[in-house]
């Protein structure tokens, strides 16, 4: 049997045009951290060109090695900027600062990690190679939603969640804005694209 995540874990569904509170479990992913617009940053599409190839081979090292097989997870990444402001509404791309991720199970080791490395390395090495790292992150309570349509239109919807929703809800944000890709955005058109936006939140 192949496990595919995004049917067998509840957060990583989420409702179109209202907000639910999640408890997100500690989740393993492989990580690129960098800056800038990902709509002309080369290290944005370095980042992707890395996660997808470390990822299927550990898929099949899975699959091989432990007999346990699994659907390999979208792209997700978090978003952060100085003042957060340049990211929720003034949309100033070239201010953001991000960590693209792709999660993997829990059983995936640090040996695995390494010798998957490894394997791609042997091959034509893609740029950012030497910056992805394993880690584990905890982000707990969660609001999230899923937006459907261009990440231009994520203003008002992120406004809406962070200064209506969570405070009304006895909450306030921490940690960093999480948004999971559902669709390939290099193949879906911009008003068709389906993402789950997440705010990590603390009792206010």
């Amino acid at each position: 049997m192949k496990t595919d995540f995004k049917k067998t874990m509840d957060v990583y569904r989420a409702p179109a045009g209202s907000f639910r509170v999640v408890d997100v479990p500690p989740m393993q992913y492989l990580a690129v951290e960098g800056q800038g617009d990902p709509n002309t940053s080369q290290a944005f599409s370095d980042a992707i060109a890395t996660l997808y190839p470390v990822g299927y081979k550990l898929k099949f090292a899975s699959k091989q090695q432990l007999d346990r097989d699994y659907v390999v997870m979208p792209l997700e990444a978090q978003w952060w900027a100085d003042d957060m402001a340049e990211f929720t509404s003034r949309r100033n791309k070239a201010a953001w600062r991000w960590t693209a991720l792709m999660m993997v199970p829990e059983w995936i080791t640090r040996e695995m990690f390494d010798s998957a490395v490894a394997k791609v390395a042997d091959g034509e090495p893609p740029a950012a190679l030497a910056q992805l790292r394993l880690e584990t992150i905890t982000e707990g309570r969660c609001v999230q939603t899923l937006h459907v349509g261009s990440f231009d239109d994520e203003a008002g919807v992120l406004e809406r969640m962070h200064d209506e929703f969570i405070p009304d809800a006895g909450l306030q944000m921490t940690g960093k804005h999480h948004e999971i890709y559902l669709s390939d955005f290099r193949k879906v058109e911009p008003a068709r694209l389906r993402t789950i936006l997440r705010q990590p939140v603390l009792p206010a």
